[in-house]
């Protein structure tokens, strides 16, 4: 059954009011994909009452005040994304679709949607507890870089008028709080918990021990300052080894408590085997099209090791691997296969990366992940533990189920640690069982020297690892093909390493259809860099491609095929000194045309 959605299913469940409304940007979807369906299953679970208010309309009052005053509080999220993310392309131009709306539909969700719905909240339940969460206030917890407005924005925990951030993966931390607010604490005692982020007044209140970073009015006059702070977050997300964080506003002090321990396997089996719908609510007519990839996928990790600058997951999730047993990920891919729509096909078994299944290295156990190490960048850790052997049991495992055709693996494929495993076992098996045609991989670009701003592999490591794809493909007589996830103008790349990356795409014959412009999202090694254009790791200059002319020369050279791109190839070259790659010599990326409009 799912969750009480209106007035009308409190009165038919005889309910006259919930211990928490739980309120979303997103349609709501009762699946383990979705983070709302996750926390309010879990609260559900452990004795509470949830209301689910999706996609309120924010002009209008009456939604908001449809279920009564809660209990305990209100939960907010702007959903599954970012809300910015989510309205907005790399151009701040407007999205046509939202896949996490009914229909696909663009515009039931409102801008910075945390703290609109928050503050709506505030004037309406002046005295109630909220309670933020999910991507949008994880990433944007203290002061942070906002590209839609350009410029630094406080924490959205000042800006919401909210009280409490459950930030990472929030299942325990929003049960602490829930069991606290019932003991009958004040949301302004809960102070102590791990995960959490709370303001005060009081400098009495801080604790004795933690860093503090630049202040807000710090930030707002100096950009290395900001990079400063940044870097200190960035080497501060870890629950073993992280500290407390303290900014410091006009008239708050805001402080981030330590990470959440990462979970046991035990509790997540437990978090992935509660009662869910695994579909969208039947009030919509339409399909809520973030359903369709993952309806039939099964997500068995969490965290990810790569610390990719440009990703958030080390902010979100954290690096340290969680992971669930063979038995409930098996007992999972039973229920799909019960589902009267599935046809034999499992689209995914995976996570934020597929083939990060145990944890990096046995000292994370007791001290968590080095602070001035990474696992994967820039070679291998001499500690890293390299298996596929648990993941390859579970593969093999659910492709023999009654029922199943084909197990897909669509989550990144690390490349890097596949290639660094001694055993081809997981490789063989992977080209010859979970392939549809096409296997995307993220070598993101060519040049080891925005690699190294990347924190990616150099190139040479993904040329041998194409290498050996092809090779197993012919070993087992298959004809399937590697997409090249690429980016362009990220930090560091300029005109001439994105001209490098064209000439290695034209040498190999390969079309690029998608290209994924660096979009400066919160909570980013690699936003910072583009905000402040100094690495915060070193406080080294470095270039930063940001108008929007030059974006669009570096994106064009990566579809350099393209004859719309022509004329923005052709400048780019030009500017480059580049002309000997335009003619019809067999090296040329385009050939001379008489006429040349900017």
């Amino acid at each position: 059954m799912f969750l009480p959605v209106c007035k009308k299913d409190l009165i038919e469940r005889q309910m006259e009011s919930v211990d928490f409304i739980f309120v979303t940007g997103d349609a709501y979807v009762d699946h383990p994909s979705f983070g709302v369906a996750i926390i309010a299953r879990v609260l559900e679970a452990q004795g509470y009452t949830i209301a689910i208010l999706s996609q309120p309309r924010w002009e209008v009052d009456d939604d908001f005040l449809q279920f009564g005053t809660p209990r305990l509080g209100f939960l907010v999220t702007s959903g599954n994304l970012d809300s910015i993310v989510n309205n907005y392309t790399v151009s701040k131009r407007r999205r046509d679709e939202d896949s996490y709306s009914e229909g696909g539909k663009i515009g039931k969700r409102p801008d910075y949607a945390v703290v609109v719905y928050s503050n709506i909240i505030r004037r309406l339940f002046s005295e109630k507890p909220i309670i933020i969460g999910g991507i949008e206030a994880s990433l944007r917890r203290l002061a942070h870089y906002d590209y839609l407005q350009n410029k630094i924005k406080k924490s959205i925990l000042i800006d919401s008028k909210a009280d409490l951030i459950a930030y990472g993966m929030g299942e325990q931390t929003i049960t602490e709080i829930a069991d606290a607010l019932k003991s009958g604490l004040n949301i302004s005692d809960i102070i102590y918990l791990k995960g959490t982020v709370w303001k005060t007044k009081e400098q009495t209140l801080l604790p004795t021990k933690g860093i503090f970073l630049p202040s807000y009015k710090e930030l707002m006059k100096d950009k290395l300052k900001y990079a400063e702070s940044f870097n200190i977050q960035y080497n501060n997300t870890d629950p073993y080894n992280g500290e407390v964080l303290i900014e410091a506003y006009d008239d708050y002090y805001v402080v981030q408590n330590t990470a959440t321990m990462p979970f046991t396997r035990e509790y997540l089996d437990w978090v992935y085997s509660l009662d869910y719908e695994r579909t969208y609510h039947p009030m919509y007519k339409e399909v809520v099209p973030a359903i369709e990839e993952v309806k039939f996928s099964i997500a068995i990790n969490r965290g990810c090791m790569g610390s990719c600058s440009f990703c958030a997951l080390t902010f979100h999730q954290g690096r340290i691997i969680q992971s669930r047993s063979k038995e409930s990920v098996v007992e999972e891919a039973k229920r799909i296969i019960s589902d009267k729509d599935f046809k034999g096909y499992i689209h995914d078994i995976g996570g934020p990366t597929a083939n990060f299944y145990v944890r990096a290295c046995d000292k994370q156990e007791e001290f968590g992940a080095c602070k001035n190490r990474k696992c994967l960048y820039p070679t291998k850790c001499p500690n890293l533990l390299v298996s596929h052997k648990e993941y390859l049991e579970i593969l093999r495992e659910v492709r023999q189920l009654d029922k199943v055709k084909k197990v897909f693996i669509r989550s990144g494929i690390r490349y890097d640690y596949l290639m660094y495993d001694n055993d081809d076992e997981f490789f063989e098996e992977l080209v010859k069982y979970h392939i549809s045609g096409q296997l995307k991989v993220a070598p993101e670009h060519v040049s080891n020297r925005v690699l190294d701003m990347m924190q990616k592999p150099h190139f040479e490591l993904y040329e041998k690892f194409t290498k050996k794809y092809y090779a197993l493909n012919n070993k087992y007589n298959k004809k399937q093909f590697l997409v090249p996830y690429l980016m362009s103008s990220h930090p560091g790349s300029e005109l001439g390493d994105a001209i490098k990356l064209a000439e290695y795409l034209h040498k190999n014959n390969i079309r690029v259809d998608q290209v994924q412009d660096f979009y400066p999202t919160p909570g980013t090694l690699s936003t910072c860099m583009y905000y402040t254009e100094v690495d915060p790791r070193n406080m080294k200059k470095i270039y930063v491609a940001k108008s929007g002319h030059e974006k669009a020369m570096q994106r064009a050279l990566i579809q350099y095929n393209k004859e719309k791109n022509y004329h923005l190839v052709r400048e780019a070259l030009e500017l480059s000194n580049r002309k000997d790659l335009i003619g019809n010599g067999k090296d040329c990326l385009i050939k001379i045309k008489k006429t040349f409009k900017k």
